[in-house]
């Protein structure tokens, strides 16, 4: 299991049928995360991490069970934009010795194999807890993003993090002149005091903690770019994927091979300059199988809603199927009718740009869990 060391495993709670079944035990399991002396490590090393691709033969460096708790480090790859701040020894050791990179940029841990998880399965990842790892940040304007023709220029911010008052704020900013492009995030910057710019605008942002990437082994084999979300989950870079989040991903393999990575601090809806507050971070994962409840796309369960997915490279696209799934969801998971499903689609959800600067643009919509009578749950 390379650098992984498992301390003990949590009690196995078996596969569950629906996810308010994993809901109740999983808000039980967060309260005891304190006391519990059998939740399993994952370290961010060179052992466990792989950069900027996916591969569903890519071995399991963890292999757990149904309802177990991960506690799992997860690294930016912009700690070269500031590596005073953003790298500690175990940051630097793995940019340092992870060298077969690309085509992507992010930097994952895992796969994370759950025994029992079957092709056809529902693989659900409760985020427990976050924290940063490095009380600093990192957001780049780059060539990708949305306004680049505008600003024709790439320009870093460092933020800093006060977990107190769960506030960020700009400390400094420099434009990107280490190469023609901002085209390899694994690029580190020295750190030139005479460039950082001190930041005076009295601004303070709320903290969003969440994942980027998350999800499981892909259908398709070989190598694929981290960049482009999928059915499988990935860069999906939805901010409410923190923690009392749940994501739900379609099983393509056996064990399913669950990965992350990409952790975020903040973001808006959209990622509008190319990129989140980046920064590593690490969190509690407690992951079930769920038999019954088939899906072909992630779905996003929060506190208040169920969010539906869609991917295109046309954003209209991606909303059409953001709007699909989201029928998909009411006819099969709460009986609706079409004709019902999209009179309440309507009227009742919300839909939103996830993101548009990851090659495949994103589109969700969110459904309000208040809108359904408190009638027992059936599938």
């Amino acid at each position: 299991m390379g650098a992984a060391a498992a301390l003990g495993t949590h009690t196995a709670i078996g596969f569950l049928r629906h996810p308010e079944q994993a809901q109740a035990q999983t808000l039980q399991a967060a309260d005891e995360i304190r006391d519990a002396g059998n939740i399993h490590i994952l370290r961010a090393t060179p052992e466990t991490c792989f950069w900027g691709f996916f591969n569903k033969e890519l071995p399991p460096v963890l292999t757990i069970d149904s309802g177990d708790i991960v506690y799992v480090e997860a690294l930016t790859h912009h700690a070269g934009d500031a590596p005073d701040l953003l790298m500690d020894a175990g940051v630097r050791e793995v940019y340092e010795k992870v060298t077969d990179r690309g085509p992507g940029v992010h930097i994952m841990t895992g796969p994370i194999a759950v025994r029992g998880a079957e092709v056809g399965d529902t693989l659900m990842v409760r985020i427990l807890k976050t924290e940063p790892r490095l009380p600093y940040g990192s957001n780049l304007a780059a060539h990708w993003g949305y306004l680049y023709d505008s600003f024709k220029k790439e320009r870093v911010t460092i933020y800093k993090f006060d977990t107190t008052s769960n506030l960020a704020q700009p400390a400094f900013a420099f434009d990107f002149k280490g190469r023609a492009l901002y085209d390899q995030p694994e690029f580190i910057s020295p750190p030139d005091p005479s460039a950082r710019e001190t930041i005076k605008t009295g601004i303070a942002l709320p903290l969003r903690p969440h994942f980027g990437v998350m999800g499981v082994a892909s259908q398709e084999s070989g190598r694929i770019n981290s960049i482009p979300p999928g059915a499988f989950g990935g860069n999906i870079d939805n901010w409410r994927n923190g923690a009392g989040t749940s994501m739900y991903y379609p099983v393509f393999n056996r064990g399913a091979n669950f990965y992350v990575g990409d952790s975020h601090m903040a973001q808006g809806d959209a990622e509008l300059s190319g990129t989140a507050i980046e920064a590593s971070m690490n969190a509690y994962l407690q992951i079930f199988v769920i038999k019954d409840f088939p899906i072909t796309n992630p779905i996003m369960e929060t506190a208040t809603h169920w969010i539906t997915h869609g991917f295109n490279e046309d954003l209209n696209k991606a909303m059409r199927q953001s709007a699909d799934q989201m029928v998909d969801f009411l006819q099969s998971k709460r009986q609706m009718s079409a004709d019902e499903a999209y009179s309440l689609i309507s009227v009742a959800v919300d839909f939103g740009v996830t993101q548009v600067v990851d090659i495949r643009q994103g589109c969700h919509a969110a459904l309000p869990k208040n809108v359904f009578l408190p009638t027992p749950y059936s599938a």
